[in-house]
């Protein structure tokens, strides 16, 4: 059977706000945190939500939504399995971008750099501080791996149910994006949007400035 589904006509006109590149923080982490506090005082539901590509050593990409839990000039942080889809790829190719995109306020942010594992102290710490459903979650799913089906998670969840303590297993842990690029992207009419860059410059602490065409 053959499927045709038509969005030609599905279409939204952006008006909420507008991004000049003389406004912006020349800081693109100050400028993300700004952003970020707005749309956690919306009605966002997860703000910190963000779409993590990566891609193998010959250049096939894969995405999936990961949470932020972490940020500073240091970088981005997220937590996973290491085992996981996204952390073979990574060990190939440490190469990422995440994306975050905040509709009620018709806002989307691009990050690229590269990614490194976070060291071992700060995963248990984070680690210890997770609910304990959440922490026998990591253990029991062994991430991305075929399973026969569901009754298989929930055995291992069974078995975990009575441990009082539990550690975080050494295939489970965080990664910290360096940001080497940023696009704020401000939703605007007639898709005249703006798209203002911070791409960081070789050998230097500072950021260049500059405006894309929509």
């Amino acid at each position: 059977m053959s499927i045709k589904v038509d969005l030609h006509d599905q279409r939204q006109s952006y008006e909420r706000a507008a991004l000049d590149e003389s406004s912006v923080n020349s800081d693109p982490v100050a400028q993300f945190q700004a952003w970020f506090q707005e749309a956690g005082e919306s009605d966002i539901k997860e703000p910190n939500a963000m779409t993590l590509a990566t891609a193998t050593t010959d250049g096939k990409p894969s995405a999936r939504i990961v949470l932020l839990k972490e940020f500073s000039h240091d970088g981005f942080v997220f937590y996973t399995n290491y085992r996981s889809r996204k952390g073979e790829e990574l060990l190939q190719n440490p190469h990422g971008a995440l994306l975050f995109f905040w509709d009620e306020l018709e806002r989307q942010v691009r990050i690229e750099g590269t990614l490194q594992k976070v060291s071992a102290d700060v995963s248990d710490a984070y680690f210890a501080i997770r609910p304990k459903l959440s922490q026998m979650g990591a253990i029991a799913s062994k991430q991305s791996s075929i399973i026969e089906g569901r009754q298989i998670l929930e055995q291992e969840m069974e078995k975990l149910e009575g441990t009082a303590e539990l550690k975080r297993p050494q295939d489970w842990g965080g990664y910290v994006l360096v940001p080497e690029y940023f696009e704020f992207w401000q939703g605007r009419r007639s898709r005249l949007h703006d798209r203002i860059t911070y791409v960081k410059q070789e050998g230097a602490a500072s950021w260049k400035i500059q405006r894309l065409a929509p």
